[in-house]
């Protein structure tokens, strides 16, 4: 993996505990897929920059096998802390590099990831270690979020656009990959047959404590928090507060409306 920023202890453990798991309609679409292009059997899939490995855990009950890969030993540990899952082993390593023989693996997944790797060696080994007629697909999620809750319109989306507004000016320019939902990736993949699922609706309940996690668990946030960490705290904790002053509770567990869309891009190697 070409960019390494989700390394530390503390920020694995808020990524386990606050990032957003894929719909169960994201995992269908890509079985789907992958059923359409190659069918069974499925015997491996390897899901890249893993990370705390929501999901790779969702790829558990349709493969015989299932490997996580990351770079970061932190997100590795919150991984294999997670019990349940006799399927699936975690190893460390980035996407350019994996320890599969040519023509072994099923599926490559990546979530929220793809746009951290170097596109030229990731493919290329992409290409080497698919079966024929494998399939890639890479997900990720829009940060155009909707919050609602009660009668508050679009203040809680308000207090949400002005901390972006502070926190965005550090991010990384791999984000703007993420950003464009992969387009720069989906040109370059060689295989002929791919696609991408522009919009996958995404409706949850989701906490106020929660959701601000989900704002310190970017990788441009934690940058902040290393330039500036009592402005950074300063700032999530006004988050926080102004949230809940708007939705007119006190409690940070009160529930809100979060809504967003993933999106996929879906490739199948040729035979």
């Amino acid at each position: 993996m070409a960019h390494r920023l989700f390394e530390e202890k503390y920020h694995a453990s808020i990524y386990q505990k606050y990032r957003i798991n894929p719909p169960d309609s994201v995992t269908r679409i890509i079985l789907e897929y992958l059923n359409k292009k190659k069918g069974p059997p499925h015997e491996l899939a390897v899901d890249l920059g893993c990370g705390t490995g929501q999901n790779t855990r969702l790829l558990a009950p349709h493969f015989q096998k299932v490997v996580g890969i990351d770079v970061s030993e932190c997100q590795v540990e919150e991984a294999r802390a997670v019990p349940g899952f006799a399927n699936i082993t975690y190893r460390l390593g980035p996407a350019e590099e994996l320890p599969f023989p040519d023509g072994s693996v099923d599926l490559l997944t990546a979530a929220s990831a793809a746009h951290w790797f170097d596109t030229e060696r990731f493919l290329k080994e992409a290409a080497r270690v698919l079966k024929p007629h494998g399939c890639i697909a890479l997900l990720g999620y829009s940060d155009e979020y909707n919050l609602h809750y009660g009668s508050c319109g679009n203040k809680l989306n308000n207090v949400f656009a002005e901390v972006n507004k502070v926190i965005k000016p550090y991010a990384s320019p791999q984000l703007a990959v993420a950003e464009s939902r992969l387009q720069a990736l989906l040109d370059a993949i060689p295989f002929p047959d791919k696609e991408r699922i522009e919009k996958i609706p995404l409706k949850m309940e989701m906490t106020v404590a929660g959701f601000v996690g989900l704002v310190e668990s970017y990788s441009f946030c934690q940058i902040y928090f290393k330039k500036d960490p009592q402005a950074a705290a300063a700032l999530l904790e006004s988050m926080r507060t102004r949230l809940l002053e708007e939705m007119g509770v006190s409690s940070p567990d009160t529930k809100l409306e979060f809504t967003t869309d993933f999106y996929c891009v879906l490739a199948c190697k040729p035979q």
